[in-house]
């Protein structure tokens, strides 16, 4: 879909569909595919100005040419993403949340076996927002997908580990949030005096390592 007259929105079905697209896109970027028939403003710095990731959609930015790009985009045969592709994050955190307990009966398992699952887990972030540093995590089974807190919290505090739906996200600074808090990591998501200032980027692997509270 041509969004105005420079950026080109891909609709697709799935998270991990939006990830393989976003990949193969800064493949195609930094091998300086995506300069052709004069689509691409700033071709000769690789292609596509910006490439954002949201939930079902892969926004591309700084487009000359939006229609001829679409065109091409549609022919694409785009794999899916390995496992193990991607930078990892390692992030200790301390399972001492105020729902960690809700969390366990919704599931059906101890409160002590949340950890396992979740650690369990090779998270992938598919997208940010909400907050600067505020990565929307997918990769945990469909099994443990939960639903919102029926009463948001007026402020969630920095730090605190959440799950809602098929998302795992980790609250960069103190804000309202519906999300069900499992836990409590101590790392700097956000950093302006950083490069780059967001821990968590889109196509980051995460991992949650527990750690004694």
């Amino acid at each position: 879909m041509v969004v105005g007259g420079e950026a080109v929105l891909v609709e697709l079905d799935s998270a991990a569909e939006v990830a393989a697209l976003h990949a193969e896109v800064l493949r195609r970027r930094a091998a300086g595919e995506l300069g052709g028939a004069g689509e691409l403003r700033g071709a000769a710095a690789g292609g596509v100005r910006d490439v954002v990731p949201a939930a079902r959609t892969v926004l591309l930015d700084g487009v000359r040419d939006p229609a001829a790009l679409a065109e091409r985009i549609v022919r694409w045969e785009v794999p899916p993403l390995r496992e193990t592709q991607g930078p990892l994050v390692t992030v200790p955190v301390r399972y001492d949340g105020p729902d960690l307990a809700e969390v366990a009966r919704l599931w059906g398992t101890a409160e002590r076996e949340v950890a396992e699952v979740v650690g369990s887990v090779v998270f992938r972030v598919a997208f940010c927002g909400f907050a600067p540093g505020f990565g929307y995590l997918t990769g945990l089974p469909e099994r443990f997908h939960l639903p919102r807190r029926a009463t948001p919290r007026t402020a969630v505090p920095a730090g605190s580990l959440a799950l809602a739906g098929e998302y795992a996200g980790v609250y960069p600074r103190s804000s309202p949030g519906g999300w069900q808090l499992i836990g409590t990591a101590d790392a700097v998501l956000w950093d302006p005096q950083r490069e780059p200032a967001a821990l968590f980027a889109p196509g980051v692997r995460v991992r949650f390592e527990e750690v004694a509270g």
